[in-house]
């Protein structure tokens, strides 16, 4: 485990050197979208229609972020949990997405996509959405404006803080943090 600075896009090689458990500060471009959104745009997939972004090496923050007062970029931006988006982030793998950031569990199937399509989830700290949205320079609404804090956004982040939950081999931080425990207090 170890802490690192990475700037985007999250190619397959980067990817590949991110472990469960790194403790990053990201940089660059990443795009917003909670469960609405994530479901428009496989509903767009499945129809073979484009999406609004080029998928390739992104990154999706799971965020409904609260409007902007007068003066900020965007309003607080904390973590949605991630299982909500369990559904559809196979199918965004698939077509190039490869890094996602909330918080929580994922299922089985995803993890099985990461190692297929070389994801990584990053774990952002809930709670802290004031916080987080300090990394945020530049917040744009790229699509499904109908959703209101669901819309796709485009943001562009400076040493946003975040630890690698699982890595594209599939090694889990939570799995790992349970073992460990229960390792340590057999007796």
């Amino acid at each position: 485990m170890e802490r690192r600075q990475i700037t985007l896009p999250l190619t397959k090689e980067l990817a590949h050197t991110l472990h469960a458990g790194d403790q990053v500060l990201l940089t660059g471009t990443v795009y917003t979208s909670r469960d609405a959104g994530h479901k428009r745009m496989c509903e767009s997939l499945a129809k073979g229609e484009p999406l609004p972004f080029d998928p390739a090496d992104t990154t999706i923050y799971y965020v409904g972020p609260s409007p902007a007062k007068p003066g900020q970029v965007i309003g607080s931006a904390g973590p949605t949990t991630s299982g909500r988006m369990d559904a559809y982030a196979p199918t965004m793998m698939s077509v190039g997405a490869r890094g996602m950031i909330g918080k929580g569990a994922r299922l089985p199937e995803v993890v099985e996509a990461m190692k297929k399509y070389s994801g990584v989830y990053f774990g952002a700290i809930g709670g802290a959405g004031a916080l987080l949205a300090k990394c945020i320079k530049k917040s744009e609404l790229i699509a499904y404006e109908d959703l209101g804090a669901e819309a796709l956004r485009k943001l562009y982040v400076e040493d946003m803080p975040l630890v690698v939950i699982i890595d594209c081999e599939g090694n889990n931080l939570y799995e790992m943090g349970r073992t460990e425990y229960l390792e340590s207090n057999k007796g």
